[in-house]
């Protein structure tokens, strides 16, 4: 019977409902019911698995137009063709890397496990290889000498073997105020890499006229995972130089230190990001832009030295900063670091104490005489420095004092990376300077003892305090060796006044107890 075929007596005995007679109506209803009901579910399950439920797709109006985006969304954008959708296992995120967790590092550092990679050049070679000879151990040591060409009757005994790099000729230059060698020098790291030497864990470049301390070297590079990407270097003393280059670039100079996995990385793709960048100026410059490439950054070690500075770099020296002292570059710009002797002859005097304390050298300490209003800042294996005119406070004494010109060779205040202090006026605020003569063992604890004997005797004149001073002629230090502890955890030592007579004065340098201040 249609709607309008009923009669209005059957339409008033529905109490809201068009279907009355709810047995028959739920027969008639039951197979929409269900199917409402499945399909209510599985839209439910939808919201859950986020899965598109079959049911709202099975007109064919639905699936034309499923159809259409499908195929419009195709056409417009690129299909993958690397990547894939995969269902993967759940699992917990573990560092498959860290199979010893009693050691981070994967397999502490020895000296053994370092490559050097040292570029020269056949012209300077001949002078500045007595700076090489000064750290490299012929027998502990493994690395090469890369040249631009060969060298007759190079001798190898005392010395890394050499190589000849290799032609970059294919490579371009356009920078108008470098040298083409920038290219052949950012490859050594590469070229040393193809060597192909066993059991390495770190390489590690510098210049012909860089000097390194070996033992602090491996117990700074022991602190880091050389499976890991590292790229550990410092910046440039010279402000202008950081703002010119980067203070996120590793100076070449003063060397730096690659990890076998980044050098391994680098390797694979290091000529073709070489094209990216001809119009850089040097080698360290290429080599960070190589590191932005992937994605690495800097790791600050200041104990490598650049030394971007210009004659005498004791107010530098002496006021080193708290770490181990691992580098110092251009040696042949700065003055000898001890007076009367050439360059050579110094640093050969200094690594008597780097063979005694290696951790300990150019680290200081501060003294005070209270009595006599006397400030003194021992530079372990270096000078001693005796300042009157009144107590100076240690952020004061551990401040490098510009005894220095900038790169620029100006007395330039701004021009550095690194706090500073003008030198004194006043006649009377001029330190007693006293250098190190000689150095050894006090005992079999590894305690030592070196003297220091004054350098600079000028009579000052003048009503000056404490003029007591200018008669000291010898100080002498006895130190205790510096842990291994402090490469990781490092603390300035204390210092003690032991006695003081009319020419000599007597110092211990030792760890500083529980509570105890410098000051």
């Amino acid at each position: 019977m249609s709607r309008k075929q009923r009669d209005p007596e059957s339409r008033q005995k529905d109490s809201g409902s068009y279907c009355w007679n709810w047995k028959k109506c739920s027969a008639v209803a039951s197979p929409a019911l269900a199917i409402a009901f499945a399909c209510s579910l599985v839209y439910l399950l939808v919201l859950i698995f986020a899965r598109k439920p079959s049911c709202l797709l099975h007109s064919s109006r639905s699936s034309s137009f499923s159809s259409s985006i499908a195929s419009s969304t195709s056409s417009s954008l690129p299909k993958p063709t690397t990547f894939s959708f995969v269902d993967v296992e759940t699992r917990p995120i573990e560092d498959e890397d860290d199979d010893d967790s009693s050691d981070p590092a994967g397999k502490m550092a020895s000296l053994g496990n370092i490559v050097f990679g040292i570029a020269a050049t056949a012209r300077l070679w001949d002078r500045r290889k007595s700076y090489v000879k000064l750290w490299w151990r012929p027998n502990e040591m493994r690395g090469f000498v890369w040249l631009d060409e060969a060298i007759q009757n190079y001798s190898s005994g005392a010395l890394p073997p050499s190589r000849i790099s290799g032609s970059t000729a294919g490579f371009r230059y356009t920078h108008r105020g470098g040298r083409r060698a920038a290219i052949r020098i950012s490859r050594i790291v590469s070229e040393t890499f193809r060597v192909g030497l066993p059991d390495v864990h770190w390489f590690v470049m510098g210049d012909d006229d860089t000097i390194f301390v070996p033992d602090n070297l491996v117990k700074v590079l022991a602190k880091y995972d050389h499976r890991k990407f590292y790229y550990i270097g410092a910046s440039s003393e010279s402000h202008h130089q950081n703002l010119m280059f980067s203070y996120g670039m590793a100076y070449g100079g003063g060397g730096f230190a690659i990890s076998y996995a980044l050098a391994s990385a680098l390797e694979q793709r290091h000529d073709e990001c070489l094209e990216r960048y001809p119009f850089l100026y040097g080698s360290d410059d290429r080599i960070h832009a190589c590191m932005s490439e992937l994605g690495v950054p800097l790791t600050k070690e200041l104990g490598f030295h650049q030394l971007d500075v210009h004659g005498d770099v004791s107010g530098l020296l002496s006021a080193h900063p708290i770490a181990p002292f691992i580098s110092m570059h251009h040696l042949d710009v700065i003055h000898p670091i001890f007076p009367g002797v050439g360059q050579a002859a110094a640093l050969r005097h200094l690594s008597k104490a780097v063979d005694i304390d290696p951790a300990g050298i150019f680290q200081q300490s501060i003294c005070y005489d209270r009595q006599r209003s006397w400030s003194i800042s021992v530079s372990f294996g270096y000078m001693v420095k005796v300042i009157r005119g009144g107590l100076k406070a240690p952020r004061d004494l551990e401040t490098p004092t510009r005894t220095f010109m900038s790169w620029n060779r100006r007395f330039d205040e701004d021009g550095y990376s690194f706090t500073s202090l003008p030198p004194p006026k006043s006649p009377c605020d001029v330190p007693l300077v006293f250098h190190m003569k000689e150095v050894a063992y006090a005992s079999r604890d590894g305690m030592s003892v070196s003297n220091y004997t004054q350098t600079r005797t000028k009579k000052h004149g003048g009503d000056c305090p404490s003029k007591s001073a200018e008669e000291l002629r010898w100080i002498q230090v006895l130190k205790e060796r510096t842990k291994d502890s402090w490469f990781v955890a490092p603390r300035r030592q204390c210092c003690q006044i032991m006695s003081v007579a009319s020419h000599s004065m007597r110092l211990l340098v030792r760890d500083c107890r529980d509570g105890e201040l410098i000051l």
